[in-house]
């Protein structure tokens, strides 16, 4: 017996199943659908646009445009809304809300009769939480990216968020801005639909999900604007609809070789920080584990190629232009699997051969010329991070690698927002900025391990220090900045109880993070530390409960599935 497709999918029991197709059907003839409509497979839309979102701006048209896709291809698209993640409008930090996001696309494909669905998302977390909820329901599913902005103008100098917002605000507080001249800067940086203009969290994402095989080939940078948006959202809705009649699943596309495709591509592009925790969760709920050792290794065989804000100079649009994700895998070819597949239901291989032979090397470069020799992000050990810390080396300043240095200690955002201008802070060039208790479980880990320099060092004219945090930071942010230490201070790790003027010490080349204090006395200070009380009610205290720590991917405990594979 074949299986139901279309709207006898997952029939409501009545006790009666001939009973819930006639009711079906009589409801779903009051949207004015024909029976012959009503006959064919059925595409989801997964929409997330919100008032609350201006990363999602297009998706009206987005919609449209896969709709109409999926009924040139013979299918019927039914859009359904989703929550929506917009990254600034959001508290106390949108990462609280990703993986309660991914539950609710993951129910929503499962409950409603779906063959198969489209994901239209952008904003940083959105899509993260759109893949994950999308392994879990196991249904065939394409993700489409709302795009980049296309960048403003400032007095003759092209600006885009945030990585420009980032620097013009630094002179700002640093006094080389006035007033006015940061009040019409704040005009010029976000000045178009789309996601950020740099290879922030949300670029970063969608070269990834490229890369994994989840979205159309050379669709990851193209402007939200431009009409070529349109057209790849078209082809996603035609290649849903032949995804109903014959399914690939999102477990057969991400496998433990695309993961790791996509964390080559991810080095090569000295992309965000976050991607590390959104792909390890993204893996996770398929059952693959993802090693930040084994980040490391490929690391070290994975140059630098794209030069994009934060770390070079071009904008996600130029990336495009360049030749997009598809040029810069066929320079990485020799370390692909490329036997992988996609959702087109094509081979890696295939897609990479196909890609156009011109590539703007000023933006993409070839292996032979790298922008740096090892990958953009580091994994680092130690007494401080037993479990780990991340360095985006690519966006930070080699002169502070190798460092020891007196900590200047935040217990917490309230702390660091009090102190840190003032004039009395005790703090001096060299010194190490440490904030505690802005992990996961403290404060749903927001991007606020970009620690502002104190106001007194950015007006002598110091633009970079060693800065230590159990949080994230902005994919557009730069830095000498260490992250997603593990255990955070609020999961009694050796974070929770670094001390003012404690030493400690950085090590890029061996790959170290350590809290120079002996051990007996970090034992001794974790025995008298108390942990925070935690909520009592509603989703926080489900969250407190289930979180899990940045190298499990911040996800739930009870969402992650068994591994099924095992690190190399």
């Amino acid at each position: 017996m074949s299986k139901p497709l279309g709207l006898d999918r997952g029939l409501t029991n009545y006790g009666d199943p001939e009973f819930s197709r006639y009711l079906r059907r009589s409801f779903a003839r009051s949207m004015g659908f024909s029976g012959d409509m009503l006959n064919r497979p059925i595409v989801g839309i997964a929409v997330s646009g919100s008032g609350f979102n201006n990363c999602h701006r297009t998706m009206p048209e987005l919609t449209e445009a896969v709709s109409r896709g999926v009924l040139a291809a013979g299918a019927l698209p039914l859009p359904f809304p989703t929550i929506s993640l917009g990254e600034v409008f959001l508290h106390p930090t949108s990462m609280m809300f990703r993986n309660l996001m991914s539950m609710d696309v993951e129910e929503m494909i499962r409950a409603q009769p779906m063959d198969s669905v489209v994901l239209i998302g952008g904003c940083d977390k959105t899509v993260p939480a759109q893949l994950m909820g999308a392994a879990s329901a196991g249904k065939p599913a394409v993700q489409v990216v709302t795009g980049p902005m296309m960048t403003g103008r400032y007095q003759g100098e092209r600006t885009g968020a945030c990585t420009d917002c980032r620097r013009f605000w630094a002179k700002y507080r640093s006094g080389e801005m006035s007033k006015s001249e940061i009040t019409e800067i704040e005009g010029e940086l976000a000045t178009t639909a789309g996601t950020c203009a740099v290879m922030g969290t949300a670029g970063t994402m969608a070269c990834l999900t490229e890369a994994l095989g989840m979205s159309l080939p050379g669709s990851a940078a193209i402007p939200a604007v431009n009409s070529a948006r349109l057209v790849a959202a078209e082809e996603a809705g035609k290649v849903a609809a032949r995804l109903a009649d014959e399914p690939i699943t999102p477990e057969q596309i991400i496998t433990p070789q695309s993961v790791e495709n996509a964390l080559r591509v991810l080095l090569a592009i000295g992309g965000s920080t976050n991607a590390v925790i959104h792909l390890t969760a993204i893996a996770g709920r398929l059952g693959i584990p993802v090693s930040l050792r084994r980040l490391n290794e490929i690391a070290e065989e994975t140059p630098v190629l794209v030069d994009l804000k934060p770390v070079g100079m071009h904008y996600m649009e130029d990336l495009h232009a360049a030749g997009g994700v598809p040029a810069l895998m066929r320079e990485l070819r020799p370390l692909l699997h490329l036997d992988c597949l996609g959702v087109d239901g094509r081979r890696l291989r295939d897609r990479v051969n196909e890609s156009a032979d011109w590539i703007d090397r000023s933006v993409i470069r070839p292996m032979s010329d790298p922008i740096s020799a090892t990958g953009g992000l580091l994994a680092l050990h130690g007494s401080l991070a037993p479990d780990g810390a991340i360095l985006k080396r690519a966006a930070a300043d080699a002169s502070l690698f190798e460092l020891e240095g007196r900590a200047v200690v935040f217990d917490g955002l309230e702390d660091l927002n009090q102190r840190i201008d003032d004039p009395a802070l005790d703090v001096n060039p060299r010194d190490i900025l440490v904030l505690k208790n802005a992990g996961p479980k403290a404060a749903a880990m927001p991007e606020s391990g970009y620690l502002p320099i104190p106001a007194k060092l950015a007006r002598a004219g110091v633009k970079d220090m060693v800065r230590i945090s159990d949080a994230r930071m902005s994919g557009t942010a730069y830095g000498t900045i260490l992250l997603h230490v593990s255990p955070e201070a609020a999961a009694g790790g050796p974070l929770a109880v670094v001390r003012d003027g404690d030493r400690i010490r950085l090590s890029v080349s061996s790959k170290t993070l350590d809290l120079l204090v002996p051990e007996q006395e970090i034992k001794k200070r974790l025995a008298e530390w108390i942990p925070p009380a935690p909520p009592l009610r509603g989703y926080a205290a489900l969250y407190q409960r289930s979180i899990l720590q940045a190298p499990q991917g911040c996800d739930f405990d009870f969402l992650v599935s068994p591994p099924r594979f095992t690190h190399k």
